[in-house]
């Protein structure tokens, strides 16, 4: 008889562990770092070894997607740190007020779609990590039309939120493709 596999199993992959060595006693901005950090790792965990099925919706009329998942969240990247923390003018790559859904409807099966959904993600991430990695503290702050003032502190814990979510979204999304479950 075949072993199954549990939802509680790891996800396959080289570096499906890796995600999960943070130490349960760091200070504040590790923990909260490393969180966010293991929470990334598992959105790219999750479309790994994927090619256009990244494109396939879930369930009509729903547009969600892996790639959506992706593009969205790289302008959720944009949106927090380089607007609102560091106060760039920095406009969303994939949406728009025209466009609102434009990070998932735009989530098209054409290589160079994928390849640059994937470079802004990593791009928003780079720049996040060097924010964090420059702030002076975790009560750096920045002013949202949303929220308000917002320090780097609630923003990391809103991260991790938003990725945490979403990974749920990329959980059923995968398990849909090619029945792949885990953490």
């Amino acid at each position: 008889m075949a072993k199954s596999t549990r939802r509680g199993d790891l996800f396959p992959g080289a570096d499906s562990a890796a995600r999960f060595t943070t130490p349960a006693t760091a200070d504040e901005r590790r923990l909260l770092t490393d969180v966010l950090a293991a929470q990334r790792a598992t959105l790219e965990l999750k479309c790994s070894r994927l090619g256009p099925e990244l494109v396939l919706r879930a369930v009509e009329p729903s547009t969600l997607s892996l790639l959506g998942i992706v593009r969205h969240l790289a302008d959720v990247e944009r949106r927090w740190f380089r607007r609102v923390l560091a106060g760039q003018d920095a406009p969303a790559l994939f949406s728009s007020v025209a466009e609102p859904d434009g990070d998932f409807d735009g989530a098209v099966s054409d290589p160079a779609v994928v390849a640059a959904s994937w470079e802004a993600w990593r791009d928003e991430v780079a720049f996040a990590e060097a924010f964090v990695n420059e702030a002076a503290d975790l009560d750096v702050h920045g002013c949202d039309s949303w929220r308000g003032t917002v320090s780097l502190r609630w923003v990391l814990i809103h991260m991790v939120e938003e990725y945490a979510r979403h990974n749920g979204h990329a959980d059923l999304l995968r398990e849909r493709i090619d029945g792949e479950i885990g953490l």
